[in-house]
């Protein structure tokens, strides 16, 4: 379905699996979807990091289809800063779903489900494929996106254009970057002004629902 989704060798030490039993293995590389807002003038946060300029949009009463997308992943990916402005935004609500917090340096976690990692975005990865885990979200920040991004990792984009101009901040893609086609196949407007887009790696044939 997804032009970048591939197979890779099976990580045998994640398996516990001996060399015998398992070099012919491979297993299916998961799926890592960006589902992430912007301003309309493509920034994910204020230049100190801040997101409660999100808040409006959170509390509207308008869904914006992330029930639907919540169900549809079984891992998160994020970076530390993500994760430590997560109580902006309330509660922690992905109880129950293995998430990945990529850092460099210590932090304090207080989920069962949070594992931190130095590991690249590809050895991490390899050990969702190895846990059967098949879709992640990969939720920010830039950092990490670009990350993503420059192994060839994101599978599908999922952008809320959020009606706002922040004027400074950090930006959703960070410059330089790989260049990437990309094909948008859904775009849905809502009465608050937001605009939701869905693009899959490929070329765009215009084919798009409106």
């Amino acid at each position: 379905m997804f032009a970048q989704t591939g197979v890779f060798p099976l990580n045998q030490e994640l398996l516990g699996c001996e060399l015998h039993n398992c070099a012919a293995l491979e297993i299916r590389m998961p799926e890592v979807v960006l589902y992430i807002a912007a301003s309309l003038d493509g920034y994910i946060a204020t230049p100190d990091g801040g997101v409660k300029w999100l808040a409006a949009f959170e509390n509207s009463g308008e869904d914006y289809g992330y029930s639907t997308f919540y169900e549809s992943f079984d891992a998160v990916l994020m970076g530390s800063r993500t994760y430590q402005q997560l109580p902006e935004l309330g509660e922690w609500s992905f109880t129950g779903k293995p998430c990945w917090v990529f850092s460099r340096r210590p932090l304090k976690v207080e989920q069962p489900e949070v594992t931190l990692t130095t590991q690249s975005p590809h050895e991490v990865m390899s050990e969702l494929a190895a846990r059967n885990l098949q879709r992640a979200w990969l939720l920010g920040g830039a950092e990490l996106v670009a990350s993503f991004r420059a192994q060839g990792l994101i599978t599908e984009y999922v952008v809320s254009i959020i009606p706002v101009i922040l004027g400074a901040g950090i930006p959703l893609f960070i410059s330089p970057g790989p260049t990437e086609d990309l094909k948008l196949v859904e775009s849905t407007p809502y009465p608050s002004g937001l605009v939701q887009l869905r693009y899959l790696p490929g070329k765009d044939d215009t084919d798009c629902r409106l």
